[in-house]
């Protein structure tokens, strides 16, 4: 039998990755669909296997930013790690995919009567606040056309996959700016012939090239979960 795709699940002893799963169920993960609202009381965590699921944060009379993502490297949910049970931003699928969902009762049994998740999930925590203060530092600071590339080296991890489906429109509100600033700045990236896109199909043409001219960063995050979590 093959081993769970979510990098987080993988990471435990065998034991410990049997009850968790235990008390998973697999789900899918439908593109627009909402999983959690700022306020909302949280029901179920998910570990992504597949797909991936946007963090937006929102403020009154202000346009939503995309602030953090969550694919098969981590877990949606982690204000229950922490004993909070409410959410404090969007959580957005926007690519299609599977994972486990997890009710927050069982989940809050595993972690109490397992030392080993607890710590890998609270190390988990970290690198998901290490990549919210990233993104927030990245938005002040960095212009358009290195912060796009970021996120399209992101969400290509995340799809696993060199192709994945984003309209400019979808990319514009993740990254708080009009469409025309993508639409300007994904014009000059398949000029350089780093990526091609069509309706909304976006292709990776030249992964080290889209590394390039990414800011620095996406190399920024991939080495405190590097650190921490392989």
């Amino acid at each position: 039998m093959a081993g769970p795709r979510n990098h987080l699940i993988a990471l435990l002893p065998r034991r410990e990755r049997s009850l968790l799963l235990a008390v998973s169920e697999p789900v899918q993960l439908e593109l627009g669909a909402v999983l959690a609202e700022p306020g909302s009381v949280t029901h179920d965590v998910y570990f992504p296997d597949s797909g991936f699921v946007s963090l937006v944060a929102t403020l009154a009379r202000q346009p939503a930013l995309e602030v953090g993502m969550v694919g098969r490297e981590g877990m949606l949910g982690v204000n229950l790690v922490l004993g909070v049970p409410t959410s404090s931003l969007y959580a957005l699928v926007q690519g299609n995919g599977t994972a486990r969902r997890v009710g927050a009762a069982p989940f809050r049994e595993a972690l109490a009567g397992n030392e080993v998740l607890r710590e890998t999930l609270n190390r988990y925590v970290h690198v998901l606040m290490a990549q919210l203060a990233t993104s927030a530092a990245c938005t002040r600071f960095h212009t358009l056309q290195p912060r796009l590339g970021r996120w399209l080296l992101m969400s290509q991890d995340r799809a696993q996959s060199d192709s994945f489906h984003l309209t400019h429109e979808f990319l514009a509100y993740m990254l708080g700016v009009r469409r025309v600033g993508i639409t300007g700045a994904a014009k000059d990236m398949r000029e350089l012939g780093l990526i091609r896109y069509h309706r909304g199909e976006i292709t990776v043409l030249d992964r080290p090239g889209l590394e390039a001219a990414a800011c620095g960063c996406y190399a920024a995050d991939r080495e405190v979960y590097d650190r921490l979590l392989t």
